[in-house]
């Protein structure tokens, strides 16, 4: 999920969700952490996460760590992402595994899987014969799977989620149930609302790959999550990309 407010929060508890997890693109671990912690109560847990970017522009493999203790940041290897996740023993999920030029292909999943925890079968913005690719590819592979609204837009929380056979209720929890691979169905909605909320989820990819795209390059100066910033402190300048 990449927003969060009160809209998400509200809808989340109406379609009967127990937790979130947050990732929004290009922000800070703490700033995610902090936001998290603002929504999260007894009724709706909020568990942090961060979608890293790795890769080169022209091949970006998108890698999402649940349950990181420290600052990971975008525009490194995949290998190096990989490692970073490891030593804090954070959960390895593949999300839109094969989707454009943003994600992991099969290659990729098959000579990392012994790192990897999950593999999306079911990502709300991707089409629908992309996540067939992904399903054949879990069972290929053997990989447990899950699924998400990957929400971009508010209306879009709770049209796809997954449910475990035992009870979750802390970050910790998930992280556990994500790294031991435990029982999951990956389950969604299935209306003509949903397919219409589906489309306006891929039809923003046009905003950012355009507009967004343009700010984040040119207008708002280093990426905050940028592995030359110096928040990082210089940890990652041997994983760099650019």
């Amino acid at each position: 999920m990449k927003v969060l407010n009160e809209r998400v929060v509200d809808r989340a508890r109406a379609r009967g969700l127990d937790a979130l997890v947050y990732a929004p693109h290009f922000t800070r671990l703490p700033d995610i952490r902090a936001r998290a912690a603002r929504f999260s109560d007894d009724d709706l847990l909020v568990v942090p996460a961060r979608e890293v970017f790795t890769g080169t522009w022209r091949n970006r493999q998108h890698v999402l760590g649940v349950g990181l203790s420290e600052p990971v940041p975008d525009f490194i290897s995949l290998p190096g992402a990989l490692a970073a996740f490891e030593r804090q023993n954070a959960a390895v999920l593949v999300p839109h595994p094969e989707f454009l030029n943003v994600s992991l292909d099969r290659e990729a999943i098959t000579r990392h899987a012994d790192a990897i925890d999950a593999v999306e079968t079911h990502n709300f913005k991707t089409l629908p014969r992309g996540n067939r690719r992904a399903r054949g590819l879990v069972r290929e592979t053997g990989l447990p799977a899950f699924g998400s609204s990957y929400a971009h837009l508010a209306g879009s929380v709770g049209e796809v989620w997954t449910a475990f056979e035992r009870e979750l209720d802390s970050e910790s929890d998930l992280v556990a149930a994500l790294r031991t691979g435990a029982p999951r169905r990956v389950l969604r909605r299935d209306t003509l609302g949903h397919t219409l909320r589906g489309a306006a989820e891929f039809a923003h990819l046009g905003y950012e790959n355009s507009w967004g795209k343009v700010d984040r390059l040119f207008l708002s100066g280093t990426e905050p999550t940028h592995p030359s910033h110096v928040a990082y402190e210089g940890r990652f300048d041997d994983v760099r990309e650019y």
